[in-house]
């Protein structure tokens, strides 16, 4: 017995959003960011002009999918999209202009990458702007296609960034939890004190709501 029809409805339950634009020959763009929650490095987002006749299954949110299956749908995507952008913003900006604005920023980076400009954006329940329609929609890396493609393409790129950024700085573990406060993580911090990656913003706050010490000159 075959998953193959589940799939497939599960499929097309996913580009409703998009059909409805796509009947108009309209290019449709999703885009997502992820790294919002980490003490330590960019967030990253990414955006993706699926085409409309070929089919990806397993598209979702990039955080309930596992490593192996983001790897593979990450591949898929990459061959089959009409067009991906990718931008990211690091920690300077983000205490700079706090994390909301750095992750419309870092979509606004993505889509401007696109080799095609979009005419509408599909977009995870976020305002960004631009010379587009937009449509946010609640929870969209789970319902849109072109959302959950974005979500997959940006968590791939950002995991991959920080597992280099491990070889620089190797006593944190970023190839571990990519940046997140894990209590392994939050340890390292204390013994070693933060590096240039770290969102000092944020390891205040943490710390500040632990009571515990850190030393931020960096």
């Amino acid at each position: 017995m075959t998953e193959r029809p589940n799939e497939e409805v599960r499929w097309f339950a996913k580009i409703q959003w998009e059909q409805q634009f796509w009947r108009k020959g309209w290019a449709v763009a999703g885009v997502d960011e992820v790294g919002r929650g980490p003490l330590a490095g960019p967030v990253v987002a990414a955006a993706v002009i699926l085409d409309p006749y070929t089919d990806i299954m397993g598209i979702d949110d990039s955080k309930k999918l596992s490593a192996l299956k983001r790897q593979r749908l990450y591949e898929d995507i990459c061959r089959t999209a009409i067009a991906i952008g990718v931008g990211a913003v690091g920690p300077r900006t983000i205490e700079r202009i706090n994390i909301l604005e750095a992750s419309r920023m870092a979509m606004a980076r993505a889509l401007g990458h696109l080799t095609i400009r979009p005419r509408v954006v599909l977009t995870d329940a976020m305002r960004i702007g631009g010379p587009w329609e937009e449509l946010p929609i609640v929870h969209g890396d789970q319902v849109s296609a072109s959302i959950g493609a974005a979500s997959v393409i940006a968590k791939v790129v950002r995991d991959r960034y920080m597992q280099e950024l491990a070889l620089q700085f190797p006593v944190y573990g970023f190839e571990q939890h990519k940046g997140y406060p894990t209590a392994y993580h939050r340890a390292m911090i204390l013994q070693y004190g933060p590096s240039t990656a770290h969102r000092r913003s944020f390891l205040r706050k943490m710390m500040s709501s632990a009571q515990e010490w850190v030393d931020f000159s960096l």
